[in-house]
């Protein structure tokens, strides 16, 4: 995809919630289309509508940006040549523009009580009609409309759609959609308190900060033939519309539900992008996986940030609905893991066992990371394969220190034959440890998993570890012998 300009694009959240995939998939693609491009990549905040300003949204908005990598050149926080960027101080903006549509006969003030509103909305109902404004003060004379405004009488204003035709506009990935008029309401544009709606402000933004592309979720399409009539009433160029599609609920039979969220939570996973860092994804996977989430590309294709962007094409973009998979989530996490260096992971993991209370080492941390990496989903999973480095004293449970197929003592001679052996090098190394370990299974008879699974236990205190013999060398062969002993001491006690 080449670009003749640079594309200036906005993500435009309101403070009404948790920062979730669809919001940072929208978020990526017009970063992606602005870099892509060399352009501008805009935050503003669309936060109007108080009623449901939500605390704390805005900074988790902001961190949740950051986290993924993705910086904005202009908005919040940064400034810019068209601020302000919260709507919250574009309120005199709005009105004014409000009165040009008002003055051009776009636009009217309407007097109705809400009291008579719900009534017209019953019979409405009753009759089975569609929910609409019935045109009571469409038609009062601007004579009379300013005269009751002047008498102090609150009123909003709608947006005054033509009643005949239809109107057509471009959607990039969905072609050419066509509404006729009779079917689009005349929507409130400014409540009586003052405060403009989405509608206007959104369309008066866009043109005033020089959108080139307006990138957002399928839930505008239903009023986004209002918005191209209000473009085309103010006579503006209309920017390129872009409307992504939705996400659906892991089984791709309906929308996530707050229900299907907690679910998500109590299986490790999450649709809000501050659990997602929570848990331990790390920010690459988590781009790389929400990316592929409706883009015609191959669904296992990794990429890095930079990478990203040079392959991003908005004609690649899918509108069909795309199923939530967190089996790719995992995969792209592990794989962008392994991606990293051994000192990213190593700085990544290691708040993570700070945080579990453990004294860590950086030498050490820096030596387990290449025997640990390939095992890592997530970075908190390190924690399960690996803090038992971190540990002075390990308490292996004595039914897991006891082979398979074999007793008590027979598996405390394996732990005695073991140390023997251990203790006659100079150092444990695989390369050094291994040959000898094995002949050792071989004149005993038995499987190496029988040894080396009884060997795991007694050194790590678990089952499940990275490669034995690496992870011997890293814990040191004082303490390897020392825990070999209380392995015995513990076989003992099962014989008694």
């Amino acid at each position: 995809m080449e670009s003749i300009t640079p594309a200036r694009v906005r993500f435009a959240p309101s403070p009404t919630g948790r920062m979730h995939l669809g919001s940072a998939r929208t978020a990526l693609y017009n970063y992606l289309l602005a870099q892509r491009t060399g352009g501008q990549f805009i935050l503003r905040l669309e936060d109007t509508d108080v009623n449901r300003f939500v605390e704390g949204s805005e900074e988790e908005l902001m961190h949740g940006l950051r986290w993924l990598g993705l910086q904005w050149d202009e908005g919040l926080d940064v400034g810019g040549p068209y601020g302000p960027y919260r709507q919250s101080e574009r309120k005199e903006i709005y009105l004014e523009y409000a009165r040009k549509l008002v003055d051009s006969g776009h636009a009217y003030a309407c007097f109705c009580s809400k009291e008579r509103l719900d009534g017209v909305r019953q019979e409405q109902m009753k009759r089975k009609e569609s929910l609409h404004y019935d045109g009571t003060c469409r038609n009062l004379s601007k004579e009379t409309a300013g005269r009751r405004i002047t008498d102090g009488e609150p009123y909003v204003i709608r947006f005054k759609t033509p009643r005949d035709g239809s109107i057509s506009s471009h959607d990039a990935l969905r072609g050419e959609i066509i509404v006729e008029n009779k079917n689009i309401d005349d929507y409130v544009l400014v409540k009586s308190d003052g405060w403009a709606l989405y509608h206007l402000a959104a369309m008066v933004d866009d043109h005033l900060m020089k959108i080139t592309h307006v990138i957002r979720g399928s839930e505008w399409l239903s009023t986004f033939p209002l918005h191209v009539h209000i473009v085309r009433a103010f006579g503006w160029e209309e920017p390129e519309w872009v409307h992504l599609s939705v996400f659906l609920k892991p089984s791709g039979k309906g929308k996530m539900s707050k229900r299907d969220a907690a679910d998500a939570l109590d299986s490790g996973y999450s649709i809000f992008i501050t659990d997602l860092e929570k848990l331990g994804y790390i920010p690459e996977g988590v781009l790389n996986w929400i990316l592929l989430m409706g883009w015609g590309i191959a669904e296992g294709e990794f990429m890095t940030l930079p990478e990203m962007v040079q392959k991003f094409d908005i004609d690649r973009v899918n509108p069909s609905p795309a199923a939530i998979d967190f089996a790719k989530l995992d995969y792209f996490s592990g794989a962008h893991i392994r991606n990293l260096t051994n000192e990213d992971v190593s700085s990544r993991v290691k708040p993570y066992f700070e945080k579990a209370g453990y004294q860590v080492d950086d030498r050490k941390m820096i030596q387990i990371i290449p025997i640990l990496r390939e095992r890592l989903v997530t970075l908190d999973d390190a924690l399960f394969f690996a803090g038992f480095f971190f540990k002075d004293d390990i308490e292996p449970a004595l039914a897991d220190l006891i082979g398979k197929n074999l007793t008590a003592a027979e598996s405390a001679k394996i732990v005695q034959r073991s140390g023997e052996i251990l203790a006659s090098l100079d150092e444990i190394t695989p390369e050094l440890a291994e040959p000898p370990m094995r002949l050792m299974v071989d004149e005993l008879g038995l499987k190496a998993g029988q040894v080396f699974g009884i060997l795991r236990v007694a050194v790590t205190g678990q089952a499940i570890s990275p490669p034995l013999f690496e992870s011997m060398e890293i814990i040191g062969k004082t303490k390897v012998l020392e825990r070999l002993k209380k392995a015995i001491e513990i076989l003992a006690s099962g014989t008694e």
